[in-house]
């Protein structure tokens, strides 16, 4: 279509959420104008990277269970209908002490939803995972429904997936200014019924009037040759009584992948470091060489990404307060993407029918406005 037609929804955004976002619109008919600053899959935000661990027992909340047991679902049926290869499920284990957060609380998830796990202690988690030096008093719980996801792949998919279905998907050409009904880019102004709004660490810049406090973090993967065999490995969360809290995934493709989970450097898309320097290389080596020493042998590279955090780390997924035809995604915290199919299909929902079936209680955005 040409500048100046009107669409039933422009989505501005097409990373994870907003590729998912635009194939589900358009699967319904939409007419879907999709709007990128960067080129497809590019590296500049969240969506990158290789591998992002997908789980069941969700530490977070239990409320997130239903959210993930869907996921999985729709995760097999975008891999059927594009062919992309994007979820591995090679199972995980979450480890630490049995009063650790990360642990008790995907025990209380798996408890409550009736998940299928077990509980491992210390020389059984040695037995089973060699690589893995827990102490003593650490124990795990292993999901074998959980696995990684390719984020590239499922961004990748969802975009063609978009195309084929009839969005018109532009590339390069960054929002400057949007309102209800209207978005103006650097090359054009498009009218919409609807707009659907996710971008990711443009979040501050784009959602102002949410009136939010997001912080944008940088976070940065490192990959290792490492001295053991980790082809077999399940991926791992370990949160460890130290405070320290990291995570992996075996041997994909020549190298194992560890990172921390928080901690970054507060940043913008802008001003975000992204040479990963000597010393950041030696914090995450000397963090894992206890729990699991053959891990960090030879450094190979490493790469930033941006977590773009709400305040209590739960997501913000509605209709904007403000703008009645309008809907949000952002602030997904550092682990949102497993949730990518299923956050699509909730804001088409919000989109189309102004509510959804899916539990969303918990993303509600007056929770970070004082209850206005």
């Amino acid at each position: 279509m040409a500048p100046g037609t009107s669409y039933d929804v422009i989505v501005i955004g097409l990373g994870g959420m907003g590729s998912a976002a635009a194939y589900r619109l358009a699967q319904r008919g939409k007419r879907v104008l999709g709007l990128e600053k960067f080129t497809p899959v590019h590296t500049r935000g969240s969506s990158h990277g290789g591998s992002r661990i997908t789980r069941q027992a969700y530490f977070e909340d239990p409320a997130y269970v239903p959210l993930l047991l869907r996921a999985h679902e729709m995760w097999d049926q975008v891999e059927r209908d594009s062919g992309e290869r994007i979820f591995h499920r090679i199972g995980g284990v979450i480890v630490g002490p049995p009063e650790s957060g990360a642990v008790s609380g995907s025990r209380a998830s798996a408890e409550q939803w009736g998940l299928k796990h077990e509980l491992l202690d210390a020389q059984e988690i040695r037995k089973r995972f060699p690589a893995m030096r827990p102490r003593p008093d650490e124990i795990a719980l292993y999901e074998e429904a959980a696995g990684f996801v390719v984020p590239e792949n499922a961004v990748r998919a969802h975009l063609e997936l978009a195309a084929k279905a009839g969005a018109e998907l532009h590339f390069e050409e960054p929002v400057t200014h949007w309102e209800e009904g209207r978005v103006t880019t650097a090359e054009a102004t498009y009218q919409a019924e609807h707009l659907v709004v996710c971008p990711g660490p443009w979040a501050p810049e784009l959602l102002e009037d949410l009136q939010i406090s997001f912080e944008v973090e940088r976070q940065v993967q490192f990959y290792f040759t490492p001295e053991e065999d980790f082809a077999g490995h399940p991926i791992y969360i370990w949160d460890r009584a130290d405070g320290t809290e990291f995570y992996g995934f075996p041997d994909i493709g020549g190298a194992v992948k560890v990172a921390f989970h928080s901690g970054g450097a507060i940043c913008t898309p802008e001003t975000v470091d992204r040479t990963v320097h000597d010393h950041e290389v030696e914090a995450i080596t000397n963090a894992t060489r206890p729990a699991m020493p053959g891990l960090a042998g030879t450094f190979q590279r490493a790469v930033t990404c941006l977590y773009t955090n709400t305040v209590d780390h739960h997501f913000v997924i509605a209709r904007h307060p403000g703008h009645g035809d309008v809907t949000v995604a952002c602030g997904f915290s550092g682990h949102g993407f497993k949730f990518v199919p299923v956050v699509g299909e909730i804001l088409a929902d919000l989109t189309i029918d102004g509510a959804t079936r899916h539990p969303i209680a918990l993303f509600d955005p007056a929770r970070l406005r004082g209850g206005a």
